[in-house]
């Protein structure tokens, strides 16, 4: 696929269930044996500079924690490097940390993060503010390891602000028990013999986009009369009780219980779902998915730029990432995991899952929300929210 805006779903305080943080530290462990092997103190590339030092804000459970004497990403990271990192779980919510940094950055004060991760529209809005710094891209020359899907999008088309942390599918999730029948597509979601047991997200980029793509829209480039059929379409269902609810990452414990036969999901969490639930299905539609990613960004001011660039560079090297992928199943930028991935016994599944590593006809399948002016995104936003609030 050609550089496609990026986009990943915003997060509540539920992104993630106490459940998977469990069964996230299980994929860890599991793979942690070889792949710690190949990543030992002196790696190619994992060395510091001169700032000791470095403070990352992401979402909640997004990376290999470490888990009974075996190490994750940032304690490894700290031993390797020397570099004593501060890295907190604290972005919830897009919208309400770009609320919090609001006042600080737009009067010039530093924030206290050197690094942070984000949804593509919200690093475009801080790109757009002049709210962030270039990324020292010449001391991270395992940049050369991104996949080409995502170089150059179009919102930071020199990729100067920003790379990819993890990227994902919205699609649908369904619970066979309760379905009776395996499900084909978006069409599914408004079937009478589901009627208040479906799902939709509260991230309006990913519902939209899954319903207008089953319209027959071009979401790459989305505007009002593109969005109105759907937005009629999900009115209707709201009104009608086909919709159970909306819901942020809460519609794990849903999809577990039964309480929904069917709901609009995000790849990486029905992967660990199946788990618990081996009759939970994830579908991406032959209408089309909603492909999305999240990127790094350095805020204006950022105290430690030779860490942030020991860290790009680490999490960039191949074999580290292949731990986090390993561990939170999204789909990974860096290009060599899936190989690394499929040498150890204990994640060669990993390596052929099409949601982790989309083959040709997947990707074929899949389509990124593309940018709104501020105007259309209020409009968007406000007709959305009457609907999945209602």
């Amino acid at each position: 696929m050609s550089a496609p805006p990026l986009h990943r779903p915003q997060r509540t305080t539920t992104r993630r269930s106490v459940l998977r943080r469990a069964m996230l530290t299980a994929a860890a462990a599991m793979a942690a044996p070889p792949l710690l092997a190949a990543c030992g103190r002196g790696a190619p590339g994992n060395s510091g500079g001169g700032d000791r030092r470095l403070v990352i804000s992401n979402f909640p459970i997004y990376i290999d924690p470490s888990k009974d004497g075996v190490p994750g990403s940032v304690e490894r990271f700290s031993k390797e490097t020397g570099i004593t990192v501060s890295y907190r779980e604290d972005l919830n919510d897009a919208q309400a940390f770009f609320a919090k940094v609001q006042p600080d950055l737009a009067a010039g004060r530093p924030i206290s993060q050197d690094l942070v991760v984000v949804p593509y529209w919200l690093a475009e809005r801080l790109i757009r503010l002049g709210w962030v710094e270039p990324l020292p891209l010449d001391q991270v020359p395992n940049r050369k390891h991104l996949t080409t899907s995502l170089r150059n999008p179009s919102w930071d088309p020199e990729q100067r602000y920003s790379l990819p942390w993890q990227s994902g599918i919205a699609g649908i999730a369904y619970n066979l028990e309760v379905t009776g029948r395996e499900l084909t597509g978006v069409d599914d979601l408004f079937a009478p013999d589901l009627k208040g047991k479906v799902g939709f997200l509260t991230e309006m980029r990913d519902t939209m986009g899954l319903l207008m793509l089953a319209d027959g829209q071009d979401i790459t480039q989305p505007t009002w009369a593109k969005a109105e059929r759907s937005f009629a379409r999900m009115q209707q269902a709201r009104d009608t009780g086909q919709i159970r609810a909306f819901t942020g990452n809460d519609y794990q414990a849903d999809l577990l219980a039964g309480n929904f036969g069917a709901c609009i999901a995000w790849s990486g969490d029905v992967a660990q779902l199946v788990v618990e639930n081996p009759k939970l299905r994830f579908l991406v539609p032959e209408s089309g998915g909603v492909l999305w990613a999240d990127v790094m960004v350095m805020p204006k001011g950022a105290r430690h730029r030779e860490a942030v660039a020991t860290w790009l560079n680490w999490v960039y090297n191949p074999v580290n990432a292949a731990r986090i992928a390993a561990s939170v199943q999204y789909i990974t930028p860096v290009e060599g995991v899936q190989r690394i991935l499929a040498a150890d016994p204990a994640t060669k599944a990993l390596a052929t899952n099409p949601q982790m590593f989309p083959d040709a006809a997947m990707q074929q399948r899949l389509r990124v929300f593309g940018p709104l002016s501020p105007e259309e995104e209020a409009r968007f936003d406000e007709r959305f929210a009457r609907i999945s609030q209602a």
